[in-house]
């Protein structure tokens, strides 16, 4: 069965693509997620080796700045139990867990697809960033998609 691919947000602030070029094997824990469906993605449906588009968001000229790929299974998010985390939750504790974070590799450093050029491509139309409202750091990408993003990197 292929893998499964994904668009993750990041902003470059916290962590952007030369951070995860830079970081130990080049693999960083994707932290802070703090949506349920998002969470549920990490949860239910990624696997080590899924496709990943690293999205930079709220930065001046967003877009897909690289390619990787999900390196581990999802385990808890060490930062709900950190106090002085902007990601802390109080009702969080080890025994239970509210939040997981999950292992992000680069596979490469890309041009920045910008935000307006994605929009343009007719076969990325039905793609979740793209449709008003949606604030998900997380969402699937399908094989189409997948592929229309990879034709204009090539």
């Amino acid at each position: 069965m292929p893998g499964r691919h994904w668009l993750m947000k990041s902003e470059p602030a916290e962590a952007s693509i030369d951070d995860l070029a830079r970081a130990p094997q080049q693999t960083l824990a994707w932290t802070g997620v703090r949506n349920y469906q998002a969470r549920n993605f990490m949860r239910d449906l990624m696997r080590p080796g899924d496709g990943v588009l690293f999205y930079h968001s709220s930065c001046p000229e967003p877009g897909i700045a690289g390619l990787a790929r999900i390196a581990g299974p999802p385990r808890p998010d060490a930062t709900q139990f950190d106090p002085a985390s902007p990601y802390f939750d109080p009702r969080a504790t080890p025994a239970q867990p509210r939040w997981l974070q999950i292992d992000v590799a680069l596979e490469r450093k890309t041009r920045l697809l910008p935000l307006a050029e994605m929009r343009a491509q007719r076969a990325l139309a039905t793609m979740q960033v793209l449709r008003r409202g949606n604030r998900l750091s997380i969402t699937p990408v399908t094989e189409a998609e997948w592929q229309a993003v990879q034709a204009l990197l090539a």
